[in-house]
């Protein structure tokens, strides 16, 4: 009798119970929760690292006439900012990369939409463009110097150029991601292609466009800078190389740190942008999320 009981018991399917934890009871609270450790820990990693630059350098254990301690790289940094003489190289390299920012991304958005919507214009043009994508962008900067000549032209083009090819590759790979269902939808009712583009291709794409645009500006502030070390008289670039070329590892530090600003501050506004543009996207990096 006890056996078959037994029996009974370990034969009956096992019951799995989830209990409610805090995260389906207090959603609210927990996403705050876990928003604040997230920013906590955003910055507390660069701040400890600085930390330890700060004492690295006060018991010498770098040489600060190499590595100049955070300090008093803030400190110069502040009285070139104070006096006039950081600005006029920030302003240099921002209008170049918004003006190179602008055309590229116009232009790669056209041609990605163009080739992701006709097959014998990708056919004709996605080797060509596939090869000259290879090519260090940098290396074109001969180039431009001398169809352009010297001035704005020249770094302009090198940021166009290279903004250019992030935008049409994620374009074009977003306009052939659209499920074919989408179309024949569009066809179904009716649509004009003006009206295929505005309801379909376009909301359908511009999350993943919108990714790539955001990487895009990341590397545009990038070349600029390189840019601007070989061929340009002002801008942060020149500054970073300029004064390492006359041992001022201190100034050097402050454009870095500037270009370091400008890169996070463009690359976050086109995230933002982008946010704006498409609610009915995924958020990224876990952002919003709990």
């Amino acid at each position: 009798m006890n056996t078959a009981v037994r029996k009974e018991r370990t034969d009956a399917p096992a019951v799995l119970v989830h209990r409610p934890g805090p995260r389906e009871l207090h959603p609210v609270r927990t996403h705050r929760r876990r928003r604040a450790l997230e920013l906590s820990l955003a910055v507390a990693v660069p701040l400890a690292l600085v930390l330890l630059w700060q004492l690295a350098a006060a018991q010498a254990w770098i040489d600060d006439r190499v590595y100049p301690a955070p300090s008093t790289i803030l400190a110069d940094g502040w009285d070139r900012a104070a006096a006039g003489d950081l600005w006029p190289d920030v302003w240099a390299t921002l209008k170049r990369v918004l003006a190179g920012y602008a055309i590229g991304t116009a232009a790669g958005y056209a041609l990605g939409l163009l080739m992701g919507s006709l097959g014998l214009v990708r056919a004709a043009l996605e080797p060509l463009l596939d090869a000259l994508y290879v090519v260090p962008k940098l290396a074109l900067l001969p180039i431009f110097l001398n169809m352009f000549g010297l001035g704005e032209g020249p770094q302009v083009a090198l940021v166009a150029a290279t903004v250019f090819f992030f935008v049409w590759i994620s374009t074009m790979s977003a306009v052939l991601a659209i499920p074919s269902g989408y179309r024949d939808a569009g066809q179904v009712f009716g649509a004009s292609p003006w009206q295929m583009f505005r309801h379909v291709l376009l909301p359908a794409s511009l999350p993943a466009v919108l990714v790539g645009a955001r990487i895009a500006a990341g590397v545009a502030v990038l070349v600029i800078v390189a840019s601007e070390q070989i061929a340009a008289t002002n801008g942060l670039g020149h500054l970073i190389f300029d004064s390492r070329a006359l041992f001022q590892n201190d100034v050097m530090f402050v454009g870095i740190v500037c270009v370091a600003v400008l890169g996070v501050v463009f690359s976050e506004l086109v995230r933002i942008v982008g946010r704006l543009l498409t609610p009915w996207a995924p958020r990224d990096r876990g952002r919003g999320q709990s």
